[in-house]
């Protein structure tokens, strides 16, 4: 968790007191807040950084040159939107399909626990979840999948299957994410 702190201070976004946990979720008012910001924050950067767009669900944006720099990733369930940033930098904003009502994707922030390049799911009929990236203990989890119009899944955040690859590639273990209502 000290890298996450470290990391998240190091954004220059702002500074939280992170218990010494490691690989712990933080699903206080304080982290739900600091996630509310960050995705305020990337609304505007989004328009900043690729122009006024509206994206169609399975919908990504890319930049053509991801730099360098601390990833993190910043989701807005409320306009289930995900935001990558390297830096202070957004080089990646997509459509998602999170967690459908009676399975809604918790908020706070949340260190990659885990990464498979291929995961099938223990509790759904072995579902495959390419590009997983787990985010707790209970299975939710950061993957490729059908990006519905609307919260569809049982929690997880699905992602366009090439966009989840590119980060992917982009993450490590402990990498921030950070989920707003």
């Amino acid at each position: 968790m000290k890298k996450l702190a470290i990391a998240l201070a190091a954004s220059g976004l702002f500074a939280l007191s992170v218990p010494s946990m490691a690989g712990a979720a933080i699903e206080t008012e304080e982290a739900r807040f600091t996630a509310a910001s960050a995705a305020d924050t990337a609304r505007w950067d989004m328009v900043e950084e690729f122009g006024p767009k509206i994206l169609k669900p399975g919908q990504y944006l890319w930049a053509k040159n991801v730099g360098s720099g601390a990833p993190r990733v910043v989701v807005s369930l409320s306009e289930q939107m995900a935001y990558v940033y390297r830096g202070d930098r957004l080089v990646g904003v997509t459509t998602i399909s999170s967690g459908k009502p009676g399975n809604d994707t918790p908020t706070g922030i949340f260190p990659v626990m885990e990464k498979k390049p291929m995961h099938f799911s223990r509790k759904y009929d072995n579902a495959p979840m390419p590009h997983m990236q787990r985010l707790d203990q209970y299975g939710i989890a950061l993957h490729a999948g059908f990006v519905a119009p609307s919260p569809a899944s049982h929690g997880c955040v699905r992602l366009p299957k090439a966009f989840a690859a590119r980060l992917y590639q982009m993450t490590q273990v402990g990498t921030p994410v950070l989920i707003a209502a």
